[in-house]
């Protein structure tokens, strides 16, 4: 064959990289096909496309990426229009009364981002990767397979080398399920030993993680979704899963694993996307607190992102994830950490106003669509989970340093509580016992007993704005009963549509139920 225009085009395309694939001057030699792939694999470095994938996943960072599909459709958030502000012609206020469509910019947009992400994992497999490195780009093929399953119920797919002018195959449901779960077993062995060190790449107990979500979910991603079923064998899964997590612990201080410097100060968090103090490559950890804050309060906010009151007075007075504060953060700028509620101050004790002069006091009553000019600004409790990250002359960073949290030891404890719960032969006592090893140490008081409405409670109380609360209220089968400023709704809103475009060019694709 001759290597010529198409070739190299489908070459750049691939890799995402120019610099990633140097075909110097045999681009004009006449090669057979093998001889064109042993150009590209000697000219190829793999650990370039290997980080572009994992620099896909910085789609989780936005605050319109998964996370709003996950968290704004709940009943934990909401992003209220203020006067022009955040309107976005309903764009935010469509996803968490669930009034969307197949052609809304956000489900498009994540539909393709993840994608992208399959694809240049993919891609990392074509050229002739170590073991190790096939068992990340495997891993990061996994991890995003199962985020477009979880929010779309099909996957398109394509085996490494086929063509692309071709429609890729599209896994739709359990059967989804059951491949990616075959995908992530068969490497795990080659992964990395999960530790602390390791939270920033793929390794074995990130695997174990994604396994234990997996197993705990499969029914509700077939015909069960409304009323999801649990099979013994699956929970059975997901306890020895859990058992074999090991080398990890709860952080003392709750917002530690969200910090700065979370990776090397908690031993808690299992799986991070690694942010590095002024690196931007996809780095935007800061829209966590920007989205949320006003903005008059350091260092300036976007004042959008708020929270429901129904999910503040599920704490105790005494739990510390509810509220804390944080040498190095909350010191320098008077903002705290959890729930913002209430009068705000400075760093100095300062009472703050808003642009209109008024005490800048976040109410609990909130609307999607806010009129009032005295209170537009003030309505809603806000949130910050990451404290903010400041450099040493106190201005705050665009690229910070939090590491940006998927998956934490939490989770862990909590999900195998659940499946204890759910096995054929339930064991509350274990799962108490479980339970309650994460609200000791969180300063909350012990539970007598746990049900799974109970858990469900305490996982919120654990993962509020972590990106898991949709999927949790589907398991439970509760996604479709009416909180506030949501009523019940249909049950095609247990899915997010097929973007319209994605069915244009995809034929396998076909559209979910309603929409």
């Amino acid at each position: 064959m001759t290597l010529n225009k198409k070739l190299v085009g489908a070459c750049l395309l691939s890799v995402g990289l120019f610099s990633a694939c140097t075909l110097k001057e045999k681009l004009n030699s006449t090669l057979t096909g093998d001889q064109a792939q042993d150009v590209l694999n000697q000219s190829t470095d793999v650990s370039v496309l290997l980080q572009a994938a994992y620099t896909d996943l910085n789609v989780f960072q936005n605050q319109d990426g998964p996370f709003s599909l996950e968290e704004n459709s709940s009943d934990e958030c909401l992003v209220p229009t203020r006067g022009s502000d955040w309107d976005d012609n309903g764009a935010w206020r469509v996803i968490h009364s669930h009034n969307w469509n197949a052609d809304h910019n956000q489900i498009t947009a994540n539909f393709n981002s993840l994608l992208k992400a399959v694809f240049d994992a993919t891609n990392v497999l074509a050229f002739n990767p170590s073991a190790a490195q096939a068992a990340e780009a495997k891993f990061i093929r996994a991890f995003a397979m199962y985020t477009v399953l979880d929010l779309y119920g099909q996957v398109p797919y394509r085996e490494v080398g086929e063509n692309l002018l071709n429609a890729p195959k599209v896994f739709k449901g359990e059967e989804a399920a059951d491949f990616i779960i075959a995908e992530l077993e068969s490497v795990l062995s080659a992964l990395p030993d999960g530790s602390p060190a390791t939270a920033g790449k793929a390794n074995k107990n990130a695997a174990r993680v994604l396994l234990m979500k997996l197993y705990l979910n499969k029914s509700s991603y077939g015909d069960a979704r409304q009323n999801p079923t649990f099979d013994d064998a699956d929970m059975q899964k997901v306890i020895s899963l859990a058992d074999a997590v090991t080398g990890y612990s709860l952080a003392a201080n709750f917002f530690d694993n969200y910090g700065p410097d979370n990776t090397t100060k908690t031993t808690e968090n299992i799986f991070v996307l690694k942010n590095d103090v002024g690196v931007g490559n996809g780095n935007n950890v800061r829209s966590r607190w920007f989205m949320t804050l006003h903005y008059s309060q350091p260092p300036g906010g976007w004042n959008g992102f708020s929270t429901l009151v129904d999910v503040y007075n599920k704490f105790e007075a005494t739990d510390k994830r509810r509220k804390d504060s944080i040498i190095g953060s909350s010191n320098i700028h008077g903002v705290t950490t959890g729930f913002l509620r209430g009068q705000q101050y400075d760093e100095k004790g300062t009472a703050l106003k808003d642009r209109k002069g008024n005490p800048l006091v976040f109410l609990d009553d909130v609307k999607l669509q806010e009129t009032d000019p005295n209170t537009l600004e003030r309505t809603g409790i806000r949130v910050i989970k990451y404290p903010i990250h400041y450099n040493a002359s106190g201005a705050g960073i665009d690229n910070a340093g939090n590491d940006y949290v998927i998956f934490r030891y939490a989770d862990v404890l909590l999900m195998k509580a659940e499946a204890l719960l759910r096995k054929a032969s339930p064991d509350a006592a274990s799962a108490t016992s479980l339970v309650n090893q994460v609200r000791t140490i969180r300063d909350a008081s012990a539970l007598a007993t746990v049900t799974l409405p109970v858990l469900l409670d305490e996982r919120q109380r654990e993962f509020y704005w972590d990106g898991w609360r949709r999927q949790d209220l589907v398991r439970f089968g509760v996604y479709l009963q009416p909180w506030a400023l949501k009523p019940t709704d249909d049950p095609k809103y247990l899915w997010f549509p097929i973007p319209n475009s994605a069915l244009a060019v995809n034929p396998n694709l076909t559209q979910n139920p309603g929409y």
